[in-house]
């Protein structure tokens, strides 16, 4: 058995099946008896809606319509829609606002440093052997990230609430002006940083990640660099990061794929409206207003699949040059 899964494993054809000893098909058959319910779960409740949405894709259907009308088939006329959408795609200037696409890059390229390097900056602090309770810290950081992001939405739109929250009030007894204090999430200019703020609130996940795999870089590495004369960034880059960078990119990776999802927040904290001018009309707000305010099934199923496409390409080119940068032991670099 050992053997069979160092070689990968395969799905048997009939006649191979056939030719099996009867306790291999007795362990197959248990097998998917074991993991029945997962299979029945992923085709009922993901591989099924999938391809529902493809179809509706191609159709004119809204949610009002019911399930017992026939959808009527449209070809390619959401898709046309889809790329002449000005909500999408314009990319902004002057006095217009960005398309949701471009308003969800934009944040991206602003939040996907911070998610990634400060979680990592972290963990080295955390790391060190001249840091004292090391283990309290890890727990304090790790806390908050058990906390349901909903009830920690709420929380941070009362901290920085530009009214009543406790931010605002320290700033004024500092000596600041309530006319100079940030107005926050209803500020154009303040409201990303103010996203990017409540983001920092979940980072003990990404920070355990990194410190685990930190710990795992051998010891002998570093007494090397330290007798080669290495300075601490020297160290860092031909050290420390070849060897994380696969944790590096496992960060990466789902950090861009969860930004071009990033739909919770904008929806509590804006209330799914746009506000400020416009800037929280992420992708997958449009998408849920697309959905279920203006109730077009058939035209924010063309926006799910022109996510899903967008999203395949971003990750697929990462992968593609992940061979340049990241390090797997035991594997030369190209």
């Amino acid at each position: 058995m050992l053997e069979e899964l160092s070689r990968g494993i395969s799905i048997p054809s009939p006649k191979a099946y056939r030719d099996m000893s009867p306790i291999k098909r007795r362990e197959m058959r248990d097998g998917l008896i074991y993991i029945s319910p997962w299979l029945i779960g992923f085709m009922v409740f993901t591989f099924l809606p999938i391809v529902a949405s493809l179809f509706f894709s191609f159709t004119s259907i809204s949610i009002l319509d019911g399930i017992l009308n026939t959808p009527q088939f449209v070809g390619f006329k959401n898709y046309i829609q889809l790329f002449n959408d000005p909500q999408i795609w314009t990319v902004g200037g002057g006095d217009s606002t960005p398309g949701s696409l471009w308003i969800t890059i934009r944040f991206g390229l602003m939040a996907l440093p911070v998610g990634l390097f400060l979680p990592m900056g972290i963990a080295m602090l955390m790391n060190s052997p001249h840091l004292r309770g090391s283990t309290f810290f890890r727990s304090a950081f790790y806390m908050p990230y058990i906390v349901p992001f909903v009830a920690a939405i709420f929380l941070w739109g009362g901290m920085l609430n530009p009214e009543t929250g406790w931010i605002n009030r320290a700033l004024m007894s500092m000596g600041m002006s309530k006319e100079m204090v940030p107005t926050w999430g209803n500020d154009i200019f303040w409201v990303y940083p103010t996203y990017i703020i409540m983001g920092i609130w979940g980072i003990g996940n990404a920070m355990l990640i990194f410190l685990a795999s930190l710990q795992g870089v051998p010891t002998s590495l570093y007494d090397a660099a330290t007798v080669d004369g290495a300075n601490g960034w020297q160290t860092f880059r031909n050290v420390t990061f070849p060897m994380i960078s696969p944790v590096v990119f496992f960060n990466l990776v789902l950090g861009v794929v969860g930004l071009f999802q990033f739909f919770l927040v904008p929806l509590v904290v804006n209330n799914g409206t746009g506000r400020p001018g416009g800037a929280t009309m992420f992708y997958n707000v449009y998408l849920f207003k697309t959905f279920f305010t203006f109730q077009n099934m058939s035209y924010g199923a063309a926006m799910a699949w022109l996510l899903f496409v967008i999203i395949l390409v971003v990750t697929v080119f990462l992968f593609s040059t992940a061979k340049y940068w990241v390090y797997y032991a035991g594997e030369g670099r190209s």
